[in-house]
């Protein structure tokens, strides 16, 4: 894990060098599949669909698909193959060595293969998958508050968007939370599945200045989640206008 320089808030930033490691080619655990598959299924409801993946690179990453229902009106997207590796994680924070990544979509967001191969579409399912093996490539870990920028300097992930990192938190549109967050598979493996929330640029900056807590009390007042909404207020962004 590379060491961290401080943010003005005291929050540490970590910059990755180049990965030096060579592509290793993953195969999928079913056991392991098809227990956070039931446990996805459990809690949120049943998978339509499993967006699978060819050639893995270190762990093979799958995306199950929740279809929106009436008292779900969008679509859940959960990493599937994140926690076949534990993370590197610091000393203290052993708990957390397992993770899987989730967020939602409205409910005409296309997910068609052809679809994605408009970046504008694809865009959220390229960051689910960067981000669940980002971990595993550079010995590193991500955890609530954690937020990973689009490049340095950050980029728009596409051109129907501003939006140009993610934040980590814990999933907010999943009821009951404590039942879903953590996933027991033995007594020395839990895996824990946090939730992605697009940002815009101010609020990273926003975060890395005044802290994370700050950030997370205007998203929670906006009611930002980790349902994707194109074109959201930014919170940290200065408003203008007449008194």
């Amino acid at each position: 894990m590379n060491r961290p320089t401080p943010s003005p808030s005291g929050t540490p930033i970590y910059r990755h060098e180049p990965r030096q490691r060579p592509f290793s080619t993953a195969q999928g655990d079913d056991v392991a599949i098809d227990l956070v598959t039931r446990h996805v299924e459990k809690h949120i409801g049943p998978v339509q669909s499993v967006f699978h993946e060819i050639l893995s690179d270190l762990v093979h990453l799958d995306i199950l698909i929740v279809a929106p229902t009436k008292e779900r009106n969008y679509y859940t997207l959960v990493t599937c193959g994140m926690s076949q590796l534990p993370m590197t994680v610091p000393e203290g924070a052993e708990k957390f060595r397992y993770a899987e990544l989730m967020l939602c979509l409205p409910p005409d967001w296309p997910l068609s293969d052809e679809a994605f191969q408009d970046e504008r579409n694809y865009w959220p399912i390229r960051c689910l998958k960067t981000l669940a093996r980002l971990p595993h490539e550079y010995d590193t870990w991500l955890y609530a508050a954690h937020s990973i920028p689009n490049g340095d300097p950050a980029e728009p992930y596409a051109d129907n968007t501003k939006f140009a990192g993610m934040l980590l938190n814990v999933p907010a549109t999943v009821e009951p939370i404590r039942d879903f967050f953590a996933l027991t598979v033995s007594p020395d493996k839990e895996i824990h599945f946090f939730s992605l929330i697009p940002l815009y640029p101010e609020e990273m900056d926003d975060k890395l200045k005044n802290g994370a807590e700050s950030l997370f009390d205007k998203l929670e007042k906006a009611d930002v989640t980790e349902l994707v909404q194109l074109g959201r207020r930014n919170v940290s962004k200065k408003r203008f206008g007449f008194f």
